[in-house]
């Protein structure tokens, strides 16, 4: 009885981690298309401009590796929470400068 009830609860645990798996693993692919369309534009910036670009997009790239990592397995949600936010201090020290816009106006 008591290993039925034990089975059942590990069995909802998983079904919840594979929940978020999948949702993990569903911002990643967001994130790898906006890196996607982003990329093409960056061929018509000047050379510093580019440089900051591929900048921000290389640190969406490292922030869906993580989600990734995550999805797998490998890094609990406390590492990809503080992952996250180091992610999102780097692109908001990196909008602060106006050269490293990627869309034109």
């Amino acid at each position: 009885m008591i290993g039925r009830l034990v089975g059942a609860r590990l069995g909802a645990l998983g079904g919840a981690r594979r929940w978020k798996g999948k949702r993990a693993l569903e911002a990643a692919r967001m994130l790898d298309e906006v890196v996607d369309t982003q990329l093409p534009l960056l061929a018509s910036f000047d050379e510093e401009r580019r440089r900051r670009s591929a900048d921000y997009l290389a640190e969406l790239v490292k922030l869906a590796q993580d989600y990734r990592y995550y999805a797998h397995g490998w890094i609990d949600a406390r590492e990809l929470d503080r992952r996250g936010h180091a992610a999102m201090a780097t692109l908001s020290k990196l909008r602060e400068d106006p050269t490293a816009r990627l869309i034109t106006d």
